[in-house]
């Protein structure tokens, strides 16, 4: 009975070491695809080819834009019309899912649904979401933590949140605040800071050490619409990476463009 155990006991060892070396291979940074994946000339924002482009580049996880269609269908969708992704000026909340479906533009990118894009994610990648819905629906709400648990994403799952929805999100998915806004929780009746995370492009050392003091997950922000528009990666860009790398940040939300000051 002793060798079957001392087998069972080398094969944990062995997978172990496995999974350490596969944590490590990613390098020291762990990155949040913004706008649903890898976007560049070719691959539209929140597509299923930016998606599985993420996928592929071992990304931690990636951010997604949720907004509801007029028939109560979540989908992943940037703006509040179609007019820039498909030259229909018409709100989403004023279609319905099936003319919605139906709607492809040159590139081939179609609208996904976010159960869609949550099934894709399951075992390969996190999800950080935006909510672009307004107001407090708690029914829409109940549904989105259903389909979050149902592909096993609901544990890790972070939000962008907005006013309206905090009170019913806090304790359920991590929110994002900047330090004040954290601070300002502290003094609230229940606060417990694994309910939050620090998300800001403006990370000090003394932000992220406060954070770490306070077992608060740290996201440093490195996304386009923060430079002016022609500015080089080797400018701006890097300066700001290098700023929160010697901040001590260690996780990044960012648009593709910038993975490269990253390493791979």
């Amino acid at each position: 009975m002793k060798r079957p155990i001392i087998w069972l006991l080398t094969g944990c060892l062995l997978l172990t070491g496995y999974l350490v070396q596969a944590q490590s291979s990613t390098g020291p940074y762990r990155l949040i695809a913004h706008r649903g994946g890898v976007v560049d000339s070719t691959t539209d924002q929140n597509s299923a080819q930016a998606l599985s482009k993420a996928i592929s580049d071992g990304y931690w996880m990636v951010e997604i834009d949720m907004r509801m269609t007029k028939d109560s269908v979540l989908i992943t969708h940037h703006d509040a019309t179609f007019k820039r992704s498909f030259g229909l000026d018409a709100a989403v909340a004023d279609m319905n899912w099936e003319a919605i479906a139906r709607l492809k533009n040159d590139h081939g990118y179609r609208v996904q649904k976010l159960e869609e894009v949550f099934a894709r994610c399951k075992g390969k990648l996190g999800v950080m979401l935006d909510n672009k819905l307004p107001g407090n629906d708690t029914t829409v709400w109940r549904k989105l933590i259903m389909l979050l648990k149902k592909y096993d994403l609901y544990q890790s799952a972070l939000m962008i949140g907005t006013d309206e929805s905090t009170a019913f999100f806090t304790s359920k998915i991590k929110l994002s605040c900047t330090r004040q806004q954290l601070e300002e929780n502290m003094h609230k009746h229940g606060f417990r800071p694994e309910n939050y995370y620090l998300f800001s492009d403006n990370i000090t050392k003394a932000d992220a050490d406060w954070a770490a003091k306070h077992r608060i997950l740290v996201i440093g922000v490195i996304n386009a619409f923060t430079f002016k528009a022609g500015e080089q990666v080797t400018n701006g860009p890097a300066s700001q990476a290098s700023r929160l790398k010697n901040a001590g940040v260690r996780n990044f939300q960012v648009d593709s463009q910038y993975r490269p000051l990253f390493g791979r």
